[in-house]
């Protein structure tokens, strides 16, 4: 029979004690502090991504592929630190596709250098389109200005690099919007007719923040996000 101990602590005091101490009320269904930790859910895929040098600490959570975020800690110097980021596969070619869109709401930290950035890939990871949808700090995009358009939803700098491995085509907004929606599909078909690329297969759409610094620790939500192709 377990003895029964009666406590000389007010019951008053106890509850206090409970409520200082408890652990958060809504904690994060997912979360990691691996350098690629990933995590499946809904047809996306998560990822931590902390690739770049000279990185600091880094915590993903996330309670759906549309509700996630990530507190980072990089140091105050150059070269992009990480790219956490949810990633949706399609698997279809342009001239296939009868939509490709994606919408996104996020809330950003007005310090540090980064930007909140689609990466989308073909198949054969042979071109890099990255939509820059907001940008912060010392940050810049890859190449050379070609030209300005509007396409997508959008108006943009567009931007044209290699980096060795493959085509880098970075669509930089011309105003910062934490929330909107991007016709994906319209901008692979703007590169196409611009014969920058060709019918290619439309492989990762990745979505997330491209880190330089957030010395401190900041914090980057994603309050919704979906993609939809077809």
């Amino acid at each position: 029979m377990r003895k029964i101990v009666r406590s000389a602590v007010p019951v008053c005091v106890l509850a206090m004690v409970a409520v200082l101490f408890a652990p958060p009320a809504l904690a994060a269904t997912w979360s990691s502090t691996d350098r690629w930790g990933t995590w499946s859910n809904g047809g996306y895929t998560l990822y931590n991504n902390i690739w770049g040098s000279g990185a600091g600490p880094q915590t993903i959570w996330a309670n759906s592929y549309s509700n996630w975020g990530v507190w980072a800690n990089h140091p105050n110097t150059g070269g992009v630190k990480s790219y956490p980021n949810a990633t949706k596969y399609v698997g279809k070619r342009i001239s296939a596709l009868g939509s490709a869109t994606s919408s996104f709401n996020v809330t950003v930290p007005n310090g540090g250098s980064y930007t909140t950035a689609y990466d989308i890939w073909d198949s054969a990871n042979a071109y890099e389109i990255m939509l820059w949808m907001n940008k912060h700090g010392a940050v810049g995009p890859l190449g050379s200005r070609q030209t300005g358009a509007t396409v997508g939803g959008h108006s943009w700098d567009v931007y044209r690099g290699s980096n060795g491995a493959n085509q880098v085509f970075s669509f930089v907004r011309t105003g910062n919007t934490n929330s909107g929606t991007v016709d994906v599909k319209a901008v692979l078909n703007w590169l196409r007719t611009n014969g920058w690329m060709g019918d290619v297969t439309l492989g990762n759409v990745q979505f997330g923040y491209e880190i330089t610094s957030s010395s401190g620790g900041m914090d980057f939500v994603t309050n919704s996000f979906s993609v939809s192709a077809g």
